[in-house]
């Protein structure tokens, strides 16, 4: 979840945040709570990054977030008298379960969860329901950022807040896009520069104190990622053939269904892609049965959905009203088939591999509840599965290097789980300029972070180094890449940077002895109005390390 809180004069939009706290967030609380009441502690492994951690804190999102609630049930109850007034009366009873659901988000929100969501994951966390583990401060895409210390501070500062939030450092990272580089004399993508060494992901997340993080299946394998990237985008190919002198393919047999040990102690774990599929897939997968909810038919302004996928997925005009009984009771069965799956796989592997394997399922939350509004309820229904099944153990990240250490120790090439398995998603021919104008960014903070600033000169650097963490956000170049908000995207990134960029010069000036006139402290309290993350942020993160060795 990008920044999107809408704080001064220029606001973001909202929707994004508002919509995943009804839809997904206060959903899965709802599902572990319930799970709690009946004795079951599902162990799932939750990564809260600390950029949406810091919106749901703040007091603009619970106040937005309560009117967008109370928007939602009073369109509820314009629709329903619509469809009244047309005699669609089994219309007329989905505009109150709309009603119903927009009331108990708020309800929940309010008294059960003091109005706080990071508390209630903090609760379970404390309840041992869950792990929550965390991500880049702002989701910054750790094998292209230009620098050590831009590397370091995306780590440091979500520890750091990790542990403001959640009472405790985190022992796991979702790294952003699951995206990894060994360490290897590593060049500019985008700029004519000589080659310098890099550590690799796992040295940087390991001095934060991280034990583990994730990566997509074919890492783990060894298998070179799909696509020509030399055709594509020469500069990538020529990370990669750098990247792989360091890596070479081992013998020995390796699955996604064991966990590795790295060089230097961390542990790796991969996904699954059996039970990927079927969770994720619209196509194939549970969430395209025609009796779940059809997320793209919305009845407007209100914008409810009141129509299933139905047979035919295509056309929008042939859907059928939705039947939230019908619904639930398939959310049975395929919970049931998932658990089944999940026996299968582990016997599958335990026939080939002769030794007990661990599938690790790994998905976007936005899928549960957003993409597919039943997934909460699927994630409850599976835990009740599995828990009265007990063949099959429920555990987190923490759990496994407690009580099943790794055993074998691997190096992994270069990826990420994007198309291709590479970078091409985050650096293409659409987005290259973004690196074009984040890598002087990143130089120019290390170069003011060095000279120790005090005062109001620290305080405009502090300033612009939240500028450039939001700026960082592997966001941007995914949307420019898939043409999702395409121009939101351009615009927010370009806005950061050049926002960063003025307050450096300023930062700078008032080091240098200058003082702001009145147009630029205005300036500087319309940025900190508006970007306001890490209010403990401190700008000596990025000061410049020591020289580094790739071994």
């Amino acid at each position: 979840m990008p920044y999107v809180l809408s704080h001064g004069k220029s606001p973001h939009g909202t929707d994004w945040i508002n919509e995943s706290a009804a839809e997904c967030y206060l959903p899965l609380l709802f599902a572990l709570d319930r799970l709690l009441q009946e004795g079951i502690k599902p162990r799932w492994t939750v990564n809260m990054t600390p950029i949406l951690s810091e919106q749901l804190e703040d007091e603009s999102f619970k106040a937005g977030f309560e009117e967008y609630c109370q928007e939602k049930i009073d369109y509820a109850k314009k629709d329903a008298e619509g469809f009244l007034a047309k005699g669609e009366m089994n219309m007329v009873g989905l505009a109150r379960f709309w009603q119903h659901q927009f009331q108990r988000a708020l309800d929940q929100f309010r008294d059960r969860w003091d109005r706080s969501i990071v508390g209630g994951f903090r609760f379970f966390q404390e309840e041992g329901s869950i792990e929550i583990i965390t991500c880049g401060a702002t989701h910054g895409y750790q094998p292209l950022l230009a620098t050590e210390e831009s590397c370091h501070a995306q780590i440091q500062v979500a520890v750091a807040n990790h542990e403001k939030h959640y009472g405790r450092k985190p022992r796991g990272i979702w790294l952003p896009e699951c995206a990894y580089r060994p360490s290897y004399d590593w060049k500019s993508p985008v700029e004519a520069s000589a080659p310098f060494p890099r550590l690799g992901t796992e040295q940087i997340v390991q001095q934060h104190g991280i034990e583990y993080f994730f990566v997509d299946s074919h890492m783990i394998r060894g298998g070179q990622p799909l696509g020509t990237y030399a055709q594509k985008f020469p500069q990538l190919a020529e990370l990669f053939a750098r990247s792989s002198k360091f890596f070479t393919p081992s013998e020995e047999f390796r699955s996604e269904y064991e966990h590795y040990v790295l060089e230097n102690g961390v542990t790796v774990f991969a996904r699954d892609p059996e039970t990927t599929v079927k969770v994720w897939s619209g196509d194939v997968g549970y969430p395209g049965s025609e009796y779940y909810l059809e997320f793209h038919k919305q009845l407007y302004p209100g914008r409810h959905r009141y129509w299933r996928i139905s047979q035919n997925k295509a056309d929008l005009g042939a859907k059928q009203p939705y039947d939230p009984y019908h619904a639930y009771e398939k959310i049975v069965e395929h919970a049931k088939d998932f658990v089944q799956t999940l026996k299968s796989t582990l016997a599958h592997y335990k026939g080939v591999a002769d030794r007990v394997g661990t599938v690790v399922a790994m998905y976007d939350t936005e899928l549960f509840g957003h993409w597919w509004w039943e997934g909460p309820e699927f994630l409850y229904e599976v835990a009740r599965e599995m828990a009265k099944d007990g063949t099959v153990e429920m555990v987190t990240g923490g759990d496994m290097l407690d009580q099943h250490p790794a055993h074998h120790m691997i190096h992994m090439p270069e990826g990420s789980w994007g198309e291709g398995g590479y970078h091409y998603i985050w650096l293409n021919d659409d987005n290259a300029w973004t690196w074009q104008k984040l890598y002087p960014a990143e130089r120019r903070m290390r170069e003011l972070a060095d000279r120790n600033l005090t005062g109001q000169a620290r305080e405009i650097l502090t300033q612009a180094a939240r500028e450039l963490l939001l700026a960082e956000a592997s966001d941007w170049q995914f949307l420019i890449s898939t043409w999702a908000a395409r121009d939101y995207a351009e615009i927010r990134f370009d806005d950061h940077v050049q926002r960063f960029f003025r307050l450096a010069d300023l930062a700078e000036n008032v080091a240098d002895g200058g003082v702001l006139t009145e147009a630029e402290v205005e300036f500087l309290e319309d940025c900190k109005l508006k970007d306001a993350p890490f209010a403990e942020l401190q700008p000596d993160v990025w000061r410049t390390r020591k020289a580094f060795q790739v071994g």
